[in-house]
């Protein structure tokens, strides 16, 4: 398996199994205090096997997530050396002026700044900058461009797409530089439209990937999968996140981040009772079986998981080391619910 290092005099350290999620640190949807952020840090920290990896971004609450995060692991006395930050590199803090954050309205709760998108060169070394000093005595080790897709789409025409398709390899130039030098172990990309990902990848040379919403039992497109291939022929590791569709295979009305019902999805609704069946048929829990399934793509090393309870952590720790017996996914492709080969 490949790689990442504490610091460039560190022996290797492999990536775990489950990558722990911060955007609660940044109040998404629900304020939490300084106590609660600080057991939820705890929790992972004791928890890992080997050295946590904390997936942050400075869009996570314009900066609060990578505020907390460094607070509560010096309040841990967490050794720089012993942890592992990943920030999502793209958005930088501005005075917040309106009643609420200009972006994404309504999932942040109660922040005191605002934020603003830089994907350039400079602007990617200023957001570097900038969250390490969020960091307070920790730093990020491993970095990327912060959802480069919805950079992309926001062109308003071919020329804008093509001038911000250059703003995104002239911040992944800036982040070679950086790993180049030294000062990052590694650079990587994450991205809901995976499209991104196979362009990024066929003009930077990436240490990893995270998928969003794209390897799940009930989404994995061909053409996903086939990325996946050309990936791992590439060495990179890949980081498999949102593997719930946004907790709608669990019995939520949420998929993939949209509200959904019966009248109107019913093939949705129709093919996560059958799901639900043949999991129960062979006495695992749904939420086990989304995230072995992204294991059964070997370069799937890690899965990012998110909660905004304490108590909730080790669970999510749990289910990367479950075991889901082999008829399971035999019957899941007899009945035509996922389509990947199983036979292996």
């Amino acid at each position: 398996m490949p790689v990442v290092h504490a610091d460039c005099h560190a022996a290797p350290k492999a990536l775990p199994k489950v990558v722990f999620g911060t955007s609660s640190l940044g109040n998404l949807f629900v304020e939490l205090d300084a106590a609660t952020k600080q057991e939820l840090v705890s929790e992972a920290v004791n928890g890992a096997s080997g050295t946590p990896v904390f997936d942050s971004a400075g869009k996570y609450g314009a900066g609060l997530a990578l505020e907390s995060l460094g607070e509560a692991l010096k309040a841990l006395k967490v050794s720089p050396a012993d942890v592992l930050i990943s920030n999502k590199l793209g958005w930088k803090r501005a005075p917040l002026t309106t009643p609420e954050p200009t972006f994404e309205p309504g999932a942040w709760v109660n922040l005191k700044h605002d934020a603003v998108q830089d994907i350039s060169y400079d602007g990617i070394l200023e957001c570097y900058e900038e969250g390490n000093a969020l960091l307070g005595d920790y730093s990020s080790q491993i970095v990327s461009v912060h959802d480069p897709d919805e950079y992309l789409e926001a062109a308003k025409d071919e020329a804008d797409l093509k001038k911000r398709k250059q703003d995104v390899l002239d911040a992944y130039r800036a982040l070679i530089e950086l790993r180049d030098a030294g000062k990052v172990q590694s650079v990587g990309v994450g991205a809901k439209d995976v499209t991104v990902i196979d362009f990024i990848s066929d003009h930077v040379k990436l240490d990893w990937a995270m998928f969003a919403c794209s390897i799940t039992p009930y989404t994995h497109q061909p053409s996903t999968v086939l990325l996946l291939a050309k990936l791992k022929a590439q060495g990179v590791d890949v980081i498999n996140s949102a593997v719930f569709n946004a907790g709608f295979l669990l019995g939520s009305d949420n998929f993939d981040y949209k509200k959904v019902a019966r009248d109107t999805h019913p093939e949705l609704f129709q093919w996560r009772d059958e799901f639900h069946a043949v999991c129960a048929k062979h006495g695992a829990r749904p939420a086990e079986v989304c995230v072995q399934f992204s294991f059964l793509f070997d370069n799937i090393v890690s899965i990012a998981l998110n909660t905004s309870k304490p108590s909730r952590v080790k669970g999510n720790i749990e289910l990367a080391n479950a075991k889901v017996p082999d008829a399971l996914w035999t019957d899941l492709k007899a009945k035509g619910l996922i389509s990947v080969d199983v036979s292996a």
